[in-house]
């Protein structure tokens, strides 16, 4: 790998963090006083990321799972570059154009159509999907509330504790980390409630029994959920449980709101994650993965809810934004959803998951008392834990820093950065995984050694 040691650097990187130091929000990018923190991209292309001081990085994160079929693949940049050489903007809602109606066509298909072939027994026979586009997740998120309130006409949602769905007032409402809420506590509207997450199947009932009686208030509308959560360390239900929320929805006439922008996409080794247990939701919040790149995300819903939610346009939406179905994203993301398929990458990803967590267990085998790695597909953690087996985000931060310098990397995840996440494009060769998984426990056993 084309190391270049930090002490021979150009010297391009500190220009840049001071500009960007004197000039953006001081909140947005972290800054470290020696300088470690952070590098600057330059370029990205398939597993790989070369920063301004020409350091090649073998990316593990995927840039926040967006790239599944590596950085820029050349499907999708020549779909991006066609399609801004023909028409680079359009109206929103006003005047469509035809890779919105392509797009919408897709997303239907991928999801509800495709789902409810699978479950031919269903009483509504076929269904279709109904769109909302957006920009970002957290406006999908947004979406689906909205949805949920105006087809149930029941103002309150079910979270999880733990959850992250975007920090816009209404998606931040049902977000449940403080460190994002806090300071805006006086102007959100207290729609949300908040109930564990389980990891462990003695856990689910008496949370299913806590949900079962807040639903029996008749005031809330839907129940939102992560099938995975991701910022909070790679945290799974156990089997069931999202069926017996689907059944809690039915019976007391809620919605079933899915989260997967992150486990969208092939990413756990099935197209959606709620393909794990054969649920079928209401509306499901896509992003992400969806472009490979590009500001798009949709909210796709059952299309006789959306139906009975939204009422037909009479010429201004109720919901929409400048940038809705923007052309160049739709482009990228029939391009990329092309890619997905044509490589196999759901498949992809639930077998090399698999190889990857025996891989890892056994290199980390010596480390077993201080780490312990879940996950599913190519969506993995390595819990740290101290001596004392309390969970321990220094060493997650130091362990970060110091494959940063080894050319690889990683972000800590977890309600405390406890935990080492690792999400690499859905491309990556079983070469990089072992190469990765040298480099890993090389690094670990320095760090306890030191």
């Amino acid at each position: 790998m084309n190391v270049v040691k930090r002490s021979t650097q150009k010297n391009l990187t500190q220009p840049i963090l001071r500009q960007l130091a004197d000039y953006e929000s001081r909140n947005v990018t972290f800054l470290s006083s020696d300088g470690s923190w952070p590098i600057v991209w330059e370029k990205a292309r398939g597993m790989h990321v070369w920063d301004v001081e020409g350091r090649r990085y073998l990316d593990l994160t995927a840039a926040f799972g967006v790239a599944a079929c590596g950085h820029a693949p050349r499907e999708v940049v020549q779909a991006a570059t066609r399609q801004m050489q023909t028409l680079l903007h359009a109206m929103g809602d006003v005047h469509p154009h035809r890779g919105k109606a392509d797009l919408a066509r897709a997303l239907s298909r991928w999801t509800f159509e495709r789902w409810s072939r699978q479950k031919a027994h269903l009483h509504e026979g076929p269904m279709k999907g109904r769109v909302l586009f957006s920009n970002s997740g957290f406006e999908a998120v947004e979406a689906a509330l909205k949805t949920s309130h105006l087809a149930t006409g029941k103002p309150e949602v079910i979270a999880f504790k733990g959850a992250y769905h975007g920090l816009g007032y209404g998606a931040l409402s049902v977000t449940h980390r403080r460190h994002f809420r806090g300071r805006f506590l006086g102007q959100l509207k207290q729609f949300g409630h908040f109930v564990d997450f389980p990891e462990e199947a003695g856990e689910a009932p008496a949370i299913l029994e806590t949900i079962g009686r807040r639903l029996q208030h008749g005031k809330v509308g839907a129940i939102l959920m992560e099938p995975i959560q991701s910022r909070a360390g790679l945290r799974i239900p156990p089997a069931g449980f999202m069926a017996s929320l689907r059944d809690l929805c039915d019976a007391h006439g809620a919605c079933l709101v899915l989260d997967e922008i992150y486990t969208g996409f092939g990413r756990t080794g099935t197209w959606f994650a709620c393909e794990h247990e054969k649920v079928i939701p209401d509306l499901i919040c896509l992003g992400k993965a969806l472009t490979g790149g590009f500001p798009l995300s949709a909210c796709v819903g059952r299309s006789t809810l959306m139906d009975h939610a939204w009422p037909p346009s009479t010429g201004e939406a109720i919901h929409t934004s400048t940038y809705l179905g923007h052309p160049v994203g739709c482009a990228m993301a029939l391009a990329q959803l092309k890619q997905l398929k044509t490589l196999k990458l759901s498949q992809l990803a639930r077998v090399k998951g698999q190889q990857w967590i025996q891989q890892l267990s056994e290199a980390l085998e010596p480390c077993r008392d201080r780490v312990r790695i879940r996950g599913r597909g190519l969506m993995l953690g390595i819990e740290v834990r101290d001596a004392r087996g309390l969970p321990d985000p220094g060493m997650v931060l130091c362990w970060t820093k110091t494959l940063l310098d080894a050319g690889v990397l990683v972000l800590p995840e977890g309600d405390h950065g406890e935990v080492l996440g690792i999400s690499p494009p859905l491309i990556i060769s079983d070469f990089e995984m072992q190469r990765a998984t040298r480099i890993l426990r090389r690094t670990l056993r320095a760090i306890l050694a030191s």
